[in-house]
């Protein structure tokens, strides 16, 4: 079993920056591939970014160039840098971890992107 816990959410300008934690416990040492996605109000939950244990990563269409996603294996923590942040960016931001073949979720940190 894996446990996830998401921080650094909040209320940002446009134009502005947020950085995201999330820091996994439990069953760590086999950890394989995680990730950040979001879910905007009426939408579904899409990817941001993903990151395997090696560090190769992925993110979706909308967020290329402005966020950038790590991991820290020794921390078993993973991050994400979100910069150029728009209104459109506002969500409630998940990360996930799989383990064993099966994804598990962080209860989700609210991020506002507002004037």
């Amino acid at each position: 079993q894996v446990q996830l816990v998401e921080s650094g959410g909040g209320l940002v300008q446009p134009g502005g920056s947020l950085r995201l934690s999330c820091s996994a416990s439990g069953r760590t040492f086999a950890i394989g591939v995680m990730g950040w996605y979001r879910q905007a109000p009426g939408k579904q939950r899409e990817l941001v970014a993903t990151i395997s244990r090696p560090g190769t990563t992925s993110y979706g269409d909308s967020v290329k160039g402005r966020f950038t996603i790590s991991r820290d294996n020794a921390k078993n923590t993973v991050y994400l840098q979100m910069n150029s942040l728009k209104p459109e960016d506002t969500a409630v931001y998940y990360c996930s971890a799989v383990y064993a073949m099966v994804t598990y979720w962080g209860p989700g940190t609210q991020v506002t992107v507002s004037s």
